[in-house]
């Protein structure tokens, strides 16, 4: 089998993105062991060939390297506390979720003490970017645990770039949000600009996507708001406001002024207040309409020239 050539892997949390890495390094030749405290995650992950373990610390038992993508901080403390009480052998835990550096550096000096090796690797991309592998890591920490770690992420990514001392995986990623939460604004006000001006969306879309005024993430959330559909979740309002909240801490305590994301936050907390919480956060987009009256189906956008 060619995943035993290749080896085992651990992922700890099978969610949108943890259940994508899992997926796409199961296609690439992987044996991979996954655990996540939901039964109908870890039954659909089952279904596309994933081991499922008994909890996280079976998978640590089972996989000498393994992957956490995990909601809340709460969940890695409590994953990392039962691993370094578990007296295993030496495991490497990399950890890509979007968390507070604190949050990950507590984690890290638990299973350091235990004797394992922890890496800050957050991921650059969506949920629909995960599942083809269009994602980038920013590694960082033990240099050397990345470098033999690359055959790995190459079977769920497109690149990986180790940006120095553990941490700094982190604030890469915060730079990188950053842009995220304020292109998705930009693209859904652009996008209620012209529908309430009578431009069809789907005219808009197409035409933006030529032009200037593109961007990677207009191209994967613009598709959303022209349907008006945003179930097919590759980012959930709920969790995107999670990383929102670690993004403003985190300039706050470096002093650093960040008008036009806090602008975009306000429109974020609006869409979860309005019980968009677990649709994509192109949705708000909608909450835009909503706020310059606009009705789909009864604009000029409907009617041809």
């Amino acid at each position: 089998m060619a995943s035993a050539k290749k080896g085992t892997v651990g992922v700890i949390g099978l969610g949108i993105m943890g259940g994508a890495f899992a997926q796409n390094l199961i296609a690439s030749g992987w044996r991979v062991i996954g655990y996540d405290i939901a039964p109908d995650r870890r039954r659909a992950l089952a279904r596309a060939g994933t081991e499922i373990a008994a909890d996280a610390v079976d998978v640590a038992r089972r996989a000498r390297v393994m992957l956490t993508s995990l909601p809340k901080p709460q969940a890695l403390a409590e994953t990392a506390a039962a691993i370094g009480k578990a007296k295993l052998p030496r495991r490497v835990i990399v950890e890509m979720s979007t968390f507070a550096i604190e949050d990950k550096a507590r984690a890290e000096a638990v299973l350091r003490k235990a004797g394992h090796v922890m890496l800050d690797c957050p991921v650059s991309g969506t949920g629909a970017q995960a599942k083809v592998k269009d994602l980038v890591v920013y590694a960082s920490g033990d240099a050397a645990e990345i470098k033999k770690l690359r055959p790995i992420f190459a079977g769920f990514t497109r690149a990986v770039h180790d940006v120095g001392a553990f941490g700094n995986g982190s604030r890469m990623k915060y730079v990188a949000n950053l842009l995220v939460a304020i292109h998705n604004v930009a693209s859904a006000e652009a996008m209620v600009l012209g529908m309430k001006s009578g431009l069809p969306p789907q005219l808009i879309f197409d035409l933006i996507k030529t032009g200037a005024g593109n961007s990677r993430v207009f191209e994967l959330r613009a598709p959303m708001m022209v349907k008006n559909n945003y179930n097919d979740v590759t980012m959930k309002i709920s969790v995107w406001q999670k990383d929102m909240d670690v993004i403003g801490g985190f300039a706050k305590k470096i002093r650093v002024p960040t008008p036009m994301f806090d602008a975009s936050n306000v429109i974020y907390a609006k869409a979860l207040k309005s019980g968009r919480g677990a649709e994509d956060t192109a949705a708000i987009c909608a909450v835009l309409e909503k706020m310059a009256g606009v009705k789909r189906g009864r604009a000029k956008a409907s009617r041809k020239s």
